[in-house]
This record gives structure tokens, C-alpha cells and sequence, in this order.
């Protein structure tokens, strides 16, 4: 869990830059990002205001951009309506905006979100492909509103008339289901094949999988709820709800300086995620423009993964004991062996009495993309606490979520490996599983999903 996760984003304060189109990664771009991506299209777009007198350095990390989010949004940011004259311009991190159209859908590249909803719905009985169209139009059209900071067209509810777009992101994918429920099993990927079973598995069918799967992220919660409900009433009769799962992350700027998220074990949770940077990072995490089914071009393939963290006994472990088993430092991140976070490990280190400094069953060990034959998933999770069991426990841990360009040689691959023999198991349950099928994005004028339904 810990070396392969998503880093907070540095949300730094660089000058105010015309916005871009979605597409580029954040290490193309620092100060203008969009929505998901390796490679990109570049535009323009409305510029901020200045920061406001008086922005204390704490607060000024709270309103630089996401990895994947546009500073901006002069109109849309202002709560509905563009603000009066007189109004002061939103300065804060309400006013950071992804794009929703790109080469790649939103929600993927972005830097952390601080809340999340994962949402999967059934196609209600006797719909089929012409229902299933009808609602991808009504969703992207509404997800392309909400992105921008504007409300929904129909009967908004007004939940964040007064916030600006927030980093929103909404993200559309498919599951394996969802073909022969539209008729379009020919079309359905060879990837989707369900995932095998795994020995930390006590999975819950009425949780798990689902015809179609929605991810919403924003750094404000009124923000993400509004988008999850207008989502919901977009479905109409067309879908019902599956099930529904609630995230967080730490907020932006709060801490002193950016840095690498935490997650509820308090071990620093994102070391070496693959970066947009990378010169294999497409590959990697996105199915190629010639890709195999041609509607799938620029699309992913996520696993989504309800972890239960058993911090009761985690915790009864010593500081020393759970580094062990993680194989980095709690404190900084660190490797065992030495070094700042990002320092390399050293695989083949021992202390004076002969023992590998990182243990072999070490989670960050057993993880690393040089011990799966380069396997490599760009995790972006969210944390979630759902109350506590009758005897006291927390139902809490890791809404897991990761993409890459073929589940087999990404997640399959890594969990295997964790299966044989990971220090971290005994202290985790996974609960809910899912794979979905996550096409591209969708070019102006276009809704997601329109290659597959009208191909």
C-alpha cells in the first residue's frame, strides 16, 4: 500500500497562467493542468484575479493547482454567476478547475482530491443500448456543467451555489456486465475478464462490480456531494444505484509545505507512483491510440478495491515493527536503508548482524516494479471510515484505486506477488472488488462512451 500510491500534489502558488485543455500531466505543466493525462492538447482560458490582501503563506498553499487542475475560472468559480464588481475573486482552492473534454478522461492524472465518491449502478430491467446512451449523454453533459463551476440544466439544488468548481472531476467506466446488458458483448475487452481470486479476499458480491461505475473527486465536500446527486437523478429510470462508497484525503494546504499524503496506518502512502514524466508512463497506465477494441483508444482499465485497515491490532504494533512490515520509515517515508523519501533502496543492505535491513516480506519490497517484471498501476485512492462494528471496531482503511493499461500485467501481477508472502496481509481485508473499463476521453461536442455505444 504504501510505495505505489498517489503523492498529494504540490499545490504551490505559481503565477496565474491561461487555462489549458485537458490531456496534460502535471510534470509537462506545473502551474496549468488538466484532466488526465499523458499527452495533450494545449488552449486557453479565462485567468484568476490576484490573491487576495493579506493570503497567509498556509492559506496560499490551499489555492495553487492539482496535478491535472486548471487554475481559474472567473465565471464559473464565482459561485453560478459571474461575481459582481465589487465581489472579491475566489483565491481559494474553490477556484482550481479541471477540463472535462480531453484525450484522456478527468479523474486520472489529477493530483489528490481531499473527498470522493465511488458510485456503481445496474441498468434497470429492460433497459438496454438505447437507455444506456441516453444516460451517458445526460451525464456528460451534466459532469461538463459541474466541472466548470455552472449548475445542473434542470432543477439544480443549489448545494454548492456559493463554491467554485473545486477540482471537480467525474469519470465514467464500464463493467464487465454492462455488454451483454446492451447488446454489445463483441465489443466487450478481453481485460474485463473477472479478476482471480486472491487470499486476503472476503469480497461482498452486492459491493463489488456493476454495468457502469462513477468516480467523482473534489476538494470540497458540498462540492463532490452535489455532483453525486445530480448524477443519481440523471439516472432516472434508466439505472439503479448498486452501491456507493465515500472517501477523503487530507486537505490541500494543511499542511506547512506539500508533501506526500498519509493514509490511516500514518505511514507516508505514495512514494513511487508512476509519474506523467516518465517516458513509459502512457504505456503503462493508458490503452494506445491503436489499441484493441479501437474504442478503448486513450482509455484505462481501473481496479477499484474496498481495503479494511485492522488498525486495532496495526496499532498495538511498536513504531519499529510497523516500518518492518511497510520497509520505510513512518516518520519521513524513507527507505530502511537510509536516505530521504525518495532515495533509492538499497534491496541488498544488512544491519551488523547479518539481516537485510528490508525485510523480504517488506510491503514496499515485494512492491516495487523491479520485483513484478516492471508491473506497474498509478494509484489514486481515498481513505474511508464508515463508523465502528457492534464490538467497537473501525470499519476503516483504503478505497484503492488504480489504473493502468492492462489489469493482467498491473494489478494481477502485484497481487499475486503480495499473495505469496506480504508483511502487510495480516493487517488488511480486501471487502470489494471491482474492474471497469474506462474509454477515453470525450472531444468537444461528444459524450463519453459514444465510440462503444454508437461504433
Amino acid at each position: 500500500m504504501a510505495d505505489q500510491s498517489t503523492p498529494e500534489p504540490a499545490r504551490t502558488a505559481p503565477a496565474r497562467k491561461p487555462r489549458a485543455k485537458s490531456g496534460r500531466p502535471a510534470a509537462e505543466s506545473p502551474a496549468v493542468v488538466a484532466p488526465r493525462a499523458g499527452g495533450a492538447d494545449a488552449g486557453s482560458g479565462a485567468q484568476t484575479g490576484p490573491a487576495a490582501p493579506g493570503l497567509s503563506r498556509r492559506r496560499l498553499l490551499g489555492t495553487a493547482g492539482a496535478t491535472g487542475v486548471v487554475l481559474g475560472a472567473a465565471g464559473g468559480a464565482a459561485g453560478y454567476a459571474a461575481a459582481p464588481a465589487e465581489a472579491t475573486p475566489l483565491t481559494s482552492l474553490g477556484a482550481d478547475m479541471a477540463m472535462f473534454h480531453g484525450k484522456h478522461q478527468p479523474g486520472i492524472t489529477q493530483g489528490l482530491q481531499a473527498r470522493g465518491h465511488l458510485v456503481a449502478f445496474d441498468l434497470a430491467a429492460g433497459a438496454g443500448r438505447k437507455e444506456a446512451t441516453a444516460l451517458l449523454r445526460r451525464w456528460s453533459a451534466t459532469a461538463e456543467r459541474l466541472m466548470a463551476g455552472e449548475p445542473t440544466a434542470h432543477d439544480d439544488t443549489d448545494v454548492a451555489r456559493d463554491a467554485g468548481p473545486s477540482s471537480l472531476t467525474v469519470t465514467f467506466g464500464f463493467g464487465n456486465s454492462f455488454f451483454a446488458r446492451t447488446g454489445l458483448s463483441a465489443q466487450r475487452p478481453s481485460a474485463l475478464d473477472p479478476l482471480p481470486d486472491f487470499s486476503s479476499d472476503h469480497l461482498d458480491k452486492a459491493r463489488s462490480n456493476g454495468d457502469l461505475w462513477v468516480q467523482i473527486g473534489a476538494d470540497d465536500a458540498l462540492v463532490a456531494f452535489h455532483a453525486l446527486r445530480a448524477l443519481q437523478k440523471d439516472a432516472g429510470s434508466a439505472a439503479r444505484l448498486r452501491w456507493q462508497m465515500n472517501g477523503f484525503n487530507r486537505s490541500p494546504g494543511a499542511t506547512a509545505h506539500p508533501m506526500t499524503m498519509r493514509n490511516l496506518m500514518g505511514q507516508v502512502d505514495g512514494t513511487r507512483n508512476p509519474k506523467p514524466s516518465e517516458p513509459t508512463f502512457d504505456e503503462r497506465i493508458f490503452v494506445p491510440a491503436s489499441g484493441d477494441p479501437a474504442w478503448m483508444a486513450n482509455g484505462s482499465y481501473v481496479v477499484v478495491r474496498r481495503i479494511r485497515m485492522l488498525l486495532d491490532d496495526w496499532e498495538k504494533l511498536s513504531v519499529t515493527a510497523q516500518e518492518n512490515v511497510i520497509g520505510r520509515r513512518k516518520s519521513t517515508g524513507a527507505a530502511l536503508t537510509g536516505g530521504g523519501e525518495t532515495a533509492a533502496m538499497k534491496l541488498d543492505a544488512t544491519d551488523k548482524n547479518g539481516d537485510l535491513v528490508v525485510p523480504l516480506n517488506a510491503h514496499a519490497r515485494i512492491t516495487r516494479p523491479d520485483q513484478n517484471g516492471g508491473a506497474a498501476m498509478l494509484r489514486r485512492p481515498f481513505s474511508f471510515h464508515d463508523g465502528f462494528d457492534a464490538d467497537g471496531t473501525p470499519d476503516a482503511g483504503l478505497l484503492f484505486v488504480c489504473w493502468q493499461a492492462d489489469p493482467l500485467r498491473g494489478f494481477v501481477t502485484v497481487q499475486r506477488k503480495l499473495d505469496r508472502g506480504d508483511a502487510l496481509s495480516p493487517f488488511i481485508r480486501h471487502e470489494a472488488s471491482g474492474l471497469f473499463a474506462v474509454p477515453g476521453g470525450a472531444a468537444k461536442g461528444e459524450y463519453v462512451g459514444q465510440r462503444l455505444l454508437e461504433g
